[in-house]
């Protein structure tokens, strides 16, 4: 009988395929016991229960101590998805004052491991957020009937007043972004959203601790595992310690009400932000609890944008306050000195069928006068001189000269406070011109810019700093919301000077001319509002009247007080308030008084009174 050779080499492929499939069944009982931990962390969700201890937010107070941000207890229901067993869901929802639709979304939701990457059946999940303590009561008496769901006690933010809502920010539940950002967070963990809450979340947060609590093979709790000496505490967040007055910012906002505008108030010295208001404001109690979503969603949907915080968002033309830093630039650059020139004003600069109006004062006039005055003319005749000057070369070389020492004193790019968000306003430069004018322009061309007009903008909290680099005479610190961090040393850049390269002396003029603005001295003066508020202190003041394309004028001002020995820098900005004196002198005034006396007088308290009650018709949307 003839051998079958191909049965004989089936055998050995068989045979070969056998131990193969043997051999890959080997290799992977090898990885998931000795390599790989999949089947581990299974074993371990059955036997233990991880359950985190959240730790307790950082506080926040003020700079003379009051406590501004802290914490209230409130509850999470949570659940293991394995021990929960034949459920009434009905009674469940009635429990917790839920709807059936809104038990079936949430469910669906934390088993979608796209939304929820840490979903296990084994492991604790979060059900509900921030349940307050009474409604957590009613709760827990009918837990029993429920079970695989526990109650896990959380902390929720709370206000001492009722402003500052920008600058102290919120907190929110983390989204996917966040968790895929830091894996610190999981899903229903709460993060910084806006203002320092955002900036110092690291700070604020503090570091989660475990309890690590044994199961029996029913799931349920036996106690900690060995005695709990696995367990690991939670470290508390660092308490902040603010450079905002709660009392200065109470008063802002109360000037500021009826009103779209800014006010930034700065201690020269440090840099320390006093106050920072946003008009219109919110309350920031509208942004804690399960309300949250609803009220964010209505406030971002309010069409004066109350969650726009104009102190460090808004763009605005600055105005007269600019010519300020226009003046010690003309002054270093030697295109002026204090006496003179003089330059002529008939009710404005004329020049080669160009004309830039302004109002009726004494004429020629030199620079401390100028100052004084708000002289449009003066600071028109020193930009087109020093764009014209040949030791330049070209106005294209000029204006590069020019834009650095904007750049030096604060404004076109960010200052870099400790706020998230800030603008960097507009500084424009040679390449923007020669874009705008193929290459064919000059200091006519520009001359908008000596007012701080045209292309010109800035945030009110670059004016405020401006206010502030000339109370030091030439130096100022980058503002900054945060006075102390627990155990912790500020960011250098909030404690080390920034210097503008231009002599000293020369903002010493400039205060010069801003304290004549105060007491009149030359002749005229466009804050004498400020000496009848603040007849004992000497304060210097400059005011601003900044063109607006879609209606009335922006009325500004910008000062600091003591002129020799300076506390406060302040900006104040009140769109469509008109005349700088109008609306921007008595504010700023106001706010110094308060500062530096601790209080208003009673004069000043029915002055203060009036304004708060006068309000700016605008327009629908907000102009």
């Amino acid at each position: 009988m003839a051998k079958n050779y191909n049965l004989e080499k089936r055998k050995y492929i068989i045979g070969g395929a056998a131990v193969l499939i043997v051999f890959i069944y080997v290799l992977r009982l090898l990885d998931l016991q000795l390599l790989s931990d999949e089947y581990k962390k299974f074993a371990d969700n059955n036997a233990f229960l991880n359950k985190v201890q959240y730790p307790s937010r950082g506080a926040i107070y003020d700079r003379h101590g009051e406590l501004l941000v802290f914490n209230q207890p409130a509850y999470d229901i949570t659940f293991v998805p394995r021990e929960v067993e034949a459920l009434d869901t009905a009674d469940f929802c009635r429990a917790l004052g839920i709807t059936k639709d809104w038990f079936d979304r949430r469910m669906k939701e934390v088993k979608d491991r796209r939304k929820n990457p840490g979903y296990s059946r084994y492991t604790q999940q979060i059900f509900l957020t921030q349940l307050p303590a009474e409604e957590c009561g009613v709760f827990q008496e009918q837990l029993y009937k429920f079970p695989g769901f526990g109650i896990q006690r959380r902390t929720i933010r709370q206000y001492t007043y009722d402003v500052a809502g920008h600058a102290l920010g919120d907190i929110g539940e983390v989204s996917q972004k966040d968790i895929e950002a830091d894996p610190y967070y999981r899903s229903g963990d709460y993060i910084g959203k806006q203002g320092i809450e955002k900036s110092y979340e690291k700070y604020l947060r503090g570091e989660k601790g475990v309890e690590i609590l044994l199961r029996d093979a029913h799931g349920r709790i036996q106690g900690h595992y060995m005695d709990g000496k696995m367990d690991r505490p939670s470290v508390p967040g660092k308490n902040l310690k603010l450079g905002i007055d709660i009392k200065l910012q109470q008063l802002g906002e109360r000037l500021m009400r009826g009103k779209i505008g800014s006010i930034v108030a700065i201690e020269p010295k440090s840099g320390e932000i006093l106050c920072m208001v946003s008009s219109p404001t919110f309350d920031p109690h509208l942004l804690i609890g399960r309300q949250r979503g609803d009220n964010h969603m209505k406030l971002q949907r309010d069409k004066q944008k109350p969650l726009l915080n104009r102190a460090i968002q808004g763009t605005y033309p600055p105005g007269s306050t600019f010519k300020t830093a226009q003046a010690v630039t003309f002054l270093q650059e030697g295109i002026v000195g204090k006496e003179s020139p003089s330059y002529p004003c008939s009710h404005g600069f004329i020049h080669r069928g160009l004309r830039v109006g302004c109002h009726g004062h004494a004429s020629p006039l030199s620079l401390v006068p100028a100052i004084a005055t708000s002289c449009n003319a003066y600071f028109c005749w020193g930009l087109y001189y020093m764009f014209g000057d040949k030791k330049y070369g070209s106005p294209q070389n000029a204006i590069t000269v020019w834009k650095d020492h904007m750049v030096a004193q604060g404004f076109g790019y960010r200052l870099g406070t400790d706020l998230p968000g800030e603008q960097r306003g507009l500084i424009p430069n040679a390449q923007f011109y020669d874009k705008a004018y193929g290459g064919r322009w000059n200091g006519l061309t520009v001359i908008s810019i000596s007012i701080g007009q045209g292309e010109i903008l800035a945030t009110p909290l670059q004016i405020a700093n401006l206010g502030a680099t000339i109370a030091n005479r030439g130096w100022f610190v980058t503002p900054h919301i945060v006075k102390e961090i627990e155990d912790n040393e500020l960011d250098t850049a909030y404690v080390q000077r920034r210097y503008t390269g231009i002599d000293s002396q020369y903002y010493d003029w400039v205060a010069e001319g801003m304290r004549a603005a105060v007491t009149g001295s030359t002749g005229s003066g466009t804050c004498r509002l400020v000496g009848s508020i603040l007849p004992d202190v000497e304060a210097c003041g400059k005011t601003g009247t900044a063109q607006n394309p879609h209606g009335k004028d922006h009325s500004v001002f910008m000062g600091f007080a003591p002129k020799d020995d300076p506390q406060i820098a302040i900006v104040v900005y009140v769109e469509n308030g008109g005349w700088g004196a109008t609306y921007g002198v008595p504010i700023g005034a106001l706010m110094m008084d308060q500062y530096l006396h601790g209080h208003l007088s009673e004069a000043n308290e029915l002055l203060a009174e009036d304004f708060s009650n006068r309000t700016i018709s605008y327009g629908e949307d907000g102009r």
